[in-house]
């Protein structure tokens, strides 16, 4: 098959898969579409010669977009029921499918997919050595797939998928989830001159799919006013009770794996700074806010409150003074210890919730 044909064919396909989409398309073909979409061109994605840092960010990109698609569409099948009566929205739910094709067209395939075969004489010079690291660098290719596809599991989407109704990155939908004895618990460990920043590997669907992104392990941040870690709180999806936003945080809610941990940091601070940082997440508490999204995307926000969990701990760091590193894009957790440069940060302990016994590795 000729180049050529080759295009035509996929454009048929297209073309079926659209009309199909118009007349038969339901939340569940569009979502599972959108999925594959997602999968498909990731795969690609990460099979090209693009420098590592062009792969996630497009990578990046795909998952944001998937999650926008699917969020539009189950908004609007909520809304109007029968998308048949609405052709013109269904159109545009067809059309927002293209969008990370494109994406990938002018970005992966335009600029930096330079894919090419080695030469007859470029085979021949393979050494045995080299033989042998590439056998070991297959293995362990086999073993990061086998981890990413637990990790991008059925389930594991589905739960994600499940949950994408509950978010909003444009309107706060989370206010009050913090109670009056959250507060009475912070005040009173103002004494303690020191902040903690909890990273943690909780576990949860967006976590593992997160971590095949960053390629870390700790895929959350949080804060805590007390070692005791008795008033840990961060952006969160509200474990299903409370709406996508600030909330409060038990050690049961990073409690999602088997081997489970949670690395503990001190950021010494005056008490002054400590009561504006509880003032601050009083004030947000308040006015609302919202888990953000598009945070794997953009490193501002449609509004104040909108945030994820690591975006948070560093707003309200730099809120009150103590920031230690400056970060204008997008903040991973890991990026709070991995930043630390000139060590303000004092390692606690790290917590390992399921082991029996040695469960703690407190600090050297």
């Amino acid at each position: 098959m000729s180049f050529r044909q080759y295009i035509t064919s996929v454009n048929i396909v297209l073309a079926v898969l659209i009309a199909g989409l118009f007349f038969y398309g339901n939340i569940i073909l569009f979502n599972m579409v959108y999925l594959a979409t997602f999968l498909f061109l990731s795969f690609r994605t990460v099979q090209s010669t693009a420098r590592r840092r062009i792969r996630f960010t497009l990578i990046s990109a795909y998952l944001v977009i998937m999650a926008l698609q699917m969020t539009y569409y189950s908004r609007v099948a909520a809304d109007i029921g029968d998308l048949q009566e609405h052709p013109i929205r269904k159109l545009f739910a067809i059309a927002i499918l293209l969008l990370p094709m494109i994406l990938s067209r002018y970005v992966a395939t335009g600029k930096y997919a330079a894919l090419h075969l080695p030469s007859i004489h470029e085979t021949s010079a393979i050494s045995f050595a080299q033989m042998r690291e590439s056998a070991a660098s297959i293995r362990q290719a086999v073993a990061r797939l086998e981890k990413t596809g637990d990790s991008l599991s059925l389930s594991n989407f589905k739960r994600i998928i499940e949950d994408l109704p509950r978010h909003d990155s444009f309107h706060y939908v989370n206010a009050g989830s913090l109670t009056g004895e959250y507060f009475q618990a912070a005040e009173a460990s103002l004494n303690d001159p020191g902040l903690y920043i909890v990273i943690s590997d909780t576990g949860t669907p967006a976590s593992e799919v997160l971590s095949v992104f960053t390629r870390r392990q700790f895929n959350h941040a949080s804060l805590s006013f007390d070692a005791s870690l008795e008033t840990i709180v961060s952006y969160n999806g509200g474990e299903r009770v409370y709406p996508p936003g600030l909330n409060r945080e038990m050690l049961a809610f990073f409690n999602a794996r088997p081997d489970a941990s949670i690395l503990i940091y001190r950021l010494p601070v005056t008490c002054e700074q400590k009561k504006a940082a509880l003032d601050k997440i009083m004030q947000i508490n308040e006015e609302g806010s919202a888990y953000n999204l598009l945070g794997l995307l953009l490193s501002q926000s449609y509004k104040p409150n909108i945030m994820y969990c690591s975006q948070f701990v560093y707003n309200i760091i730099g809120h009150i003074g103590a920031s230690y590193f400056e970060s204008p894009g997008i903040i991973k957790p890991t990026d709070l210890i991995e930043k630390d440069y000139h060590r303000k940060l004092e390692f606690v302990e790290e917590l390992r919730l399921n082991t029996p016994s040695d469960s703690s590795v407190p600090a050297a």
